[in-house]
């Protein structure tokens, strides 16, 4: 299978937990394929960081008397691959649990390169095992986002040394979104952000339960308030929608239908479950795909609305009792 040659002005950073088989895969795409691999480890159990450096990667081991977030590891990956490398000009962030597309370093590099105006690029994240459970498919679907200019990334992203470094990095206190935070500062500085209908990674998102599903909604939820916390002002409004959306059907909706009986209304259930059965109907004939995937959006999406609501109430109770967020782990 033909690969990149090794890129001089290119580092890469891995960050990663307990992440087993799909770390190994993330090293042998990158290991050698560009001039500094970084792997840091938030306090695996499993041997991550023996075997990220068998196999040839720089290891950092974050400081377990701090929270772990991936803002915080993506931050000390950098730091570490631009240690005395003055000719690094691009950063390729990856989280473990993705392998990196053959050809993906290169072309990143080459984009980049030639539109001096972007400051970060993406392409296609697609996930290795779609059929293994319906959780992995609604994830799938998810990064099937639009190409062209953009105004967000995720965590797989090619990023300008520069840029970053001016941006002051991610937030290392943010638990979820800390990604889109960094590319709103980016956009802010007048940066361009790209996303490519080019083949980037293979996430492995190794979701075969409905409780894992529901804590990464949670999670989404908790990003989502997060999200709508630091930049949720005008212009940006960012995920202030989502965070009503949240609070509407998943908590307020629900609230005014069990209250319907305690206040002599009857019928406002009825009502409530007719709001939801439209909503449901609305989200199926508006997702494109095979019946399987239409019946399976459009259902998670609702129920995905509760979990949010959770993770919004939890992030309206951290701040309310100045409690130090942690991450909210699915696997």
């Amino acid at each position: 299978m033909s690969v990149d040659p090794p890129i001089d002005d290119v580092a890469l950073v891995a960050i990663g937990r307990n992440e087993g088989d799909r770390l190994r895969r993330c090293l042998e795409s990158s290991v050698g394929r560009v001039s500094r691999v970084v792997y840091v480890d938030s306090g695996s159990t499993d041997g991550s960081a023996e075997l990220a450096a068998r196999m040839g990667a720089e290891v950092a081991a974050l400081d377990t008397a701090l929270p772990f977030t991936a803002a915080r590891a993506r931050n000390e990956g950098a730091r570490r691959a631009l240690r005395g490398r003055s000719g690094t000009r691009y950063l390729q962030f990856v989280d473990g649990d993705c392998e990196v597309a053959p050809k993906w370093l290169g072309q990143a590099k080459s984009f980049l390169d030639a539109h001096p105006a972007v400051v970060a690029v993406c392409g296609r994240r697609r996930e290795r095992f779609p059929d293994q459970s319906i959780y992995n498919r609604l994830c799938d679907t998810e990064w099937d986002t639009p190409v062209g200019s953009t105004r967000a990334f995720g965590g797989d992203v090619m990023v300008r040394v520069d840029a970053f470094n001016a941006a002051g990095g991610y937030r290392d206190e943010l638990i979820a979104g800390e990604d889109p935070e960094l590319a709103i500062r980016l956009r802010q500085a007048g940066g361009q952000l790209w996303r490519l209908d080019i083949e980037m990674t293979l996430h492995d998102a190794a979701m075969t339960r409905f409780s894992q599903w529901w804590k990464r909604s949670v999670r989404a939820g908790y990003a989502f308030a997060l999200g709508a916390f630091i930049h949720g002002a005008p212009p940006e409004r960012h995920w202030v929608r989502e965070s009503r959306r949240a609070w509407l059907w998943g908590l307020l909706i629900p609230l005014m239908g069990a209250a319907g009986p305690l206040s002599g209304h009857p019928m406002l259930a009825g009502v409530v479950a007719l709001l939801y059965l439209l909503q449901w109907s609305r989200l199926f004939v508006s997702t494109e795909g095979t019946l399987f995937v239409k019946l399976a959006r459009s259902t998670f999406l609702v129920l995905g609305k509760f979990a949010e609501a959770v993770g919004q109430v939890k992030f309206c109770w951290h701040r309310m009792a100045g409690v130090q967020a942690r991450l909210i782990e699915y696997r």
